[in-house]
Order: C-alpha cells, then structure tokens, then sequence
C-alpha cells in the first residue's frame, strides 16, 4: 500500500498593508502658522483678493507699509492679545519643523489627501519659506469681550482661502484654528460677520455648527462721517 502523501504546506499570510502606504490620491502637507512682518506682502496680495471677491475693492486702501506699521509694530505686543494672523501654507513634501513656539501656540501640522493634485496658476507669486512652499490662505483675528460672559473672545475680522484651494477643507482649518485657540485660552466665543449674498458660505458655517445671528446689523462710522461725529461737540 502506498504511503499516504505528506499535507500540503499551509498557504502563506497575507501581508497586511497599511492604508496609509495606499496610493488612494496627492498629499497635500499643510502648516498653519503666526504670519510676521516679512509676510506683509503676502498678506497685502490676500487682502486684495478678497477685496475683489467680496466685490469691495472700492473701499480697498491697505499698503504693505500701513499693513506692516499696524499689525506688526516695533515692540509688537504678544500673540492673541492684538491683531494676529495665521497664514496657511501647503508644500509637496513635509515641512521642517520652524522655531515658532510660544507659550500658547506651535504651528499646526496635517496631512490632507486629495482626489487631484492643485493647479496654482499663481504659485510663484505666493511662494513662501522654502523651494514648494505656497501661501493658500490667511485669518486676521482680534481679542473682543462679551459682557454678557464676563469673558473674552475673539472676533475674526478677515478669513481667506485663494480660489484653487477652496473646498478642499482649507477653510475650516483655518476657523478651527482660531477656535482651538480660543478654548485653550478659555475665551467664552469666536464671531465673525458673512456677506448676505455668499450662501455658499452661510451654508457652510451653519453645517459646522455656527448661528448666524439674523436679527443683529452691522453699525460702521468710518470716512468722513467718523471724522464729523468725532468733532460734535458734546
């Protein structure tokens, strides 16, 4: 009788392969990080976008030199406390990481994966720090106070992605910022004003759980009507 044959081998594992070394799009890193003074220009191109976003570039008269003498003067106060600027930055490779800590803040990392890699028409305009690195957007926030919490805040006076990064998720990170910012401050809110007829944005503020407060108006002197109220003799 013939011998029985031997068993056959057991198949071999499978290798498990992590997600993360899928090839599932482009990685796109990201850095949100304080702005200084040698981003003026940067800022002041932002600035102007928006303006001709928001079709406002009639009221538009921001310079490099007034922005740099007012958001970052000689002996500028600390972070938070005054105007302050997070920039938005986005590179092909990772970024170095920047001696930028202060006691209540460190660049704030992440990487964001996409379907299709980013046309920037106007990269080298915005080229940052660095070979690829490129400004895509900024937040100019400022401390407010609410009596009626008997605490601070913080009132987003500006906030900007550039048309080839927008819904891309860029925004939010941006208003998260700012909010992480404040909770970890202890600061009681974060408000901002929208444009009436920007529904896309109204819709996206309301979907991450903001109120659009309908029954509150914008009251605004400025021009020659600050100038003839602030010499009325009282």
């Amino acid at each position: 009788m013939a011998a029985a044959a031997p068993p056959p081998p057991p198949s071999p594992t499978p290798a498990v392969i992590s997600e993360d070394l899928l090839p599932t799009g482009y990685n796109v890193f990201t850095r949100i990080r304080l702005a200084t003074i040698v981003d003026v220009p940067h800022i002041h191109k932002l600035i102007h976008q928006m303006a001709v976003f928001e079709r406002l570039t009639h009221l538009f008269s921001a310079t490099e030199s007034s922005l740099s003498s007012t958001l970052f003067p000689e002996n500028s106060p600390p972070p938070f406390t005054s105007f302050t600027v997070f920039l938005l930055e986005v590179s092909q490779t990772p970024f170095p990481l920047i001696d930028q800590n202060y006691p209540n803040f460190s660049p704030i990392h992440k990487t964001v994966n996409l379907d299709l890699p980013i046309i920037d028409p106007q990269a080298e305009m915005f080229r940052s720090c660095g070979n690829d690195v490129v400004v895509a957007g900024f937040v100019l926030f400022f401390p407010n106070y609410s009596s009626f919490l008997a605490k601070p805040g913080f009132y987003i006076e500006d906030i900007f992605v550039r048309e080839c990064y927008r819904r891309k998720g860029f925004g939010k990170m941006l208003l998260s910022a700012v909010a992480a910012q404040a909770a970890k401050m202890g600061y009681g809110r974060v408000e901002w004003v929208v444009l009436d007829w920007n529904v896309n944005a109204i819709k996206f503020y309301e979907e991450m759980g903001a109120q659009i407060m309908q029954e509150w108006r914008v009251c605004r002197l400025t021009g020659d009507a600050l100038q003839a109220f602030a010499n009325i003799n009282i």
